[in-house]
């Protein structure tokens, strides 16, 4: 397995969900919403703390098929298009986006993902060229000293298979990179291999869930230790 320590923690599973352990079930089953809850009403967020975070935060990217949209960070007017984005998304993509078989995103969710910090949490949301429909998601979910930040990305089932998810990841990374974080990681079903094979192509290490053989994690270096 890739080298790091503590226990494994995935927000992945409840969008920013706290795991609390259950007895008699496994840990990443019980989720509940307070991180979420703790980011409401703090959108705006401290963008002086990082200004090369904010300028990778805002982006042009073009796949190698020649799709270009556009990515900026998601924001709380958000929450009806990344509402309608997830009923795009299919139902497999789903469970490996949250770790769990869902039917539709639930509020808690979407306020979760568009009511963030912008420091330890960050969420993008990737437009077509309308400038208005949401394509694809992307979040990263950092520790309290910014060295360890989780991404996960979603993608409307029309865009799948144009580099979107490869660009998306990429962009994440820099964002990263330029926050000051050290390690990236990505919690992902063992079944997802199409998301693993990206991870891989792109640097990341895979090694295996020390509670749950489902899973793995893949995981990259990106700055100096």
């Amino acid at each position: 397995m890739a080298q790091g320590s503590g226990p494994i923690v995935s927000w992945r599973a409840g969008a920013f969900g706290i795991i609390e352990p259950e007895q008699g079930t496994p840990s990443r089953e019980r989720v509940t919403t307070a991180a979420g809850c703790r980011n409401r009403g703090r959108g705006r967020g401290n963008w002086e703390d990082n200004r090369m975070a904010m300028d990778e935060s805002n982006r042009v990217l073009t796949t190698r098929t020649g799709f270009r949209f556009h990515v900026r960070p998601a924001r709380p007017d958000d929450e009806a298009g990344l509402a309608e984005f997830f009923r795009h998304v299919t139902p497999e993509d789903l469970r490996f986006r949250f770790l769990s078989t869902i039917r539709e995103v639930s509020h808690d969710r979407l306020v979760a993902m568009t009511q963030i910090d912008h420091r330890q949490t960050e969420s993008f949301v990737a437009l077509a060229d309308d400038g208005k429909s949401i394509i694809a998601t992307a979040m990263l979910a950092c520790d309290a000293a910014l060295q360890k930040g989780e991404v996960a990305i979603s993608i409307r089932r029309e865009d799948k298979h144009r580099g979107v998810g490869w660009e998306l990841l990429g962009h994440i990374c820099r964002f990263a990179e330029a926050k000051g974080v050290k390690v990236v990681e990505s919690l992902e079903s063992r079944q997802n291999r199409e998301a693993i094979d990206i991870e891989r192509e792109q640097g990341f290490e895979m090694g295996d869930h020390p509670e749950d053989p489902n899973l793995v994690i893949l995981r990259k270096t990106i700055g100096k230790t």
